[in-house]
């Protein structure tokens, strides 16, 4: 592991045209490093929500979901594509909701493992793609529909990586997604702000964040019709904002780890771990990693300047008669 936590450093050493340029091997060495670490904290949907009063963290994650799926139509017969599909636990999800069939692209075959165990139960309407969404491997015009949960931020592209998704769409079908962005309260002149956005960067193998109009003209200029464009973090209950999760204030298991006393004993055990050989060299600076990427997530979410749900709804146009 530690050899892997070199590589995913020297490659964001390089800057930002360098991320762009190494965008799959940073963000292969990235999920390599982060996957189990992601599925013990936060279990198989890797994405935030907006929660209802009195809303459990994983139902809020649920609702999220469903609504993709809503907004989509998504209905049995119907082939969608999940751009990213992490380690499938939405697509499991959305095939049992929905009982449409699902091809999941992931850049990483580790990932791809695991979604395959993750919706193992619904057999053939789910399979996957070990491929990169910006050169998808499939025809033109054979998808129903397409969504992207919190996995466009890593494209080096935004309108080439829309362009991609538009091409294997039939005409007149949709595409819906939750995006992280920086919002309009986003000052670049400010240096907290510049700290907390790079903080998110660093720690989330992203090569830049976009804001949420250069979201929707990349959906213009990728040849979509935008229908809608909304951020949902404020549909979140006060007391329980979309980074409460980061926290560590709910009182659950799997939320001990992100309390101050969760971290400071995940950080023991995993140095006199590696001391031990029980865990891979590199194993606390992966945890470092993700805790200071959580802190910023959390300043992002409190100072209003970033959201990781900006929703987005838009179809390809039908092909003129004639």
């Amino acid at each position: 592991m530690k050899s892997v936590v070199d590589g995913y450093a020297a490659i964001y050493d390089a800057g930002e045209q360098g991320r762009r340029e190494q965008y799959r091997s940073l963000v292969n060495h990235y999920y390599d490093l982060v996957t189990d670490f992601y599925e013990f904290g936060w279990g198989q949907s890797f994405h935030f929500a907006p929660r209802r009063r009195g809303e459990s963290f994983k139902a809020s994650l649920l609702r999220h979901q469903h609504y993709l799926a809503d907004r989509l139509a998504l209905k049995p017969g119907m082939q969608v594509l999940d751009v990213g599909c992490g380690v499938g636990g939405p697509m499991g999800n959305l095939a049992r909701y929905s009982g449409a069939g699902f091809v999941g692209i992931n850049n990483n075959t580790y990932q791809i493992e695991r979604a395959k165990h993750h919706t193992r139960d619904v057999g053939s309407r789910c399979r996957f793609i070990h491929g990169d969404y910006m050169r998808i491997p499939e025809d033109d015009d054979c998808y129903d529909a397409a969504f992207a949960i919190e996995s466009m931020p890593h494209a080096p592209d935004k309108a080439g990586a829309f362009r991609e998704i538009l091409r294997v769409l039939r005409p007149g079908a949709c595409f819906a997604g939750y995006e992280w962005c920086l919002t309009d309260d986003f000052d670049p002149e400010n240096a907290e702000h510049q700290w907390i956005k790079n903080e998110i960067m660093v720690g989330d193998a992203l090569p830049e964040i976009a804001s949420m109009p250069e979201i929707c003209d990349a959906l213009r200029t990728a040849g979509f019709e935008l229908l809608e464009a909304t951020d949902r973090a404020p549909e979140s209950d006060p007391g329980t904002p979309w980074y409460r999760a980061l926290q560590g204030r709910d009182l659950t298991l799997s939320s001990i780890p992100r309390t101050p006393f969760g971290r400071a004993l995940t950080n023991l055990t995993l140095r006199v771990g590696e001391r031990l050989r029980l865990f891979p060299e590199g194993s606390r600076a992966v945890s470092t990693l993700l805790n200071a990427a959580a802190d910023a997530l959390v300043e992002g979410g409190r100072s209003g300047i970033f959201t990781p749900m900006f929703f987005f709804l838009a179809r390809k146009p039908e092909r003129p008669e004639g």
